[in-house]
């Protein structure tokens, strides 16, 4: 079955920076798109970046462009959110995704990004 493991969250001070994994198993990576997505408290959720499946493509959120990037190791079935220049506005849980074959959509359980000085 897909499951989708992410990692990598944590406490960090505004401006700093800090890299999100999800890795992947139970399906083919590197034929299918891979996105993060956030959901702050009260909030929905949100697309933060998207990939392609070779990894030639990625797109981003307004709010993380010039900061956040997406990419991947289709090798190592892991997919990476790097965040830089780290804003109070980016407190969220981090969500890894993905659609199958059929648009249905795969979620990890998330982990926890905490913006403080």
């Amino acid at each position: 079955q897909v499951q989708l493991v992410e990692s990598g969250g944590g406490l960090v001070q505004p401006g700093g920076s800090l890299r999100l994994s999800c890795a992947a198993s139970g399906f083919t990576f590197s034929m299918y798109g891979m996105s993060w997505y956030r959901q702050a408290p009260g909030k929905e959720r949100e697309l933060v970046a998207a990939i392609t499946n070779t990894g030639g493509s990625t797109n981003y959120a307004d709010s993380v462009k010039g900061r956040f990037t997406i990419s991947r190791d289709n090798a190592k079935k892991t997919v990476y959110l790097e965040m830089s220049s780290v804003k109070a506005d980016d407190a969220a849980v981090y969500y890894c995704n993905t659609q199958g074959a059929y648009g249905t959509n795969y979620w990890g359980r998330g982990t926890q990004v905490t913006v403080s000085s």
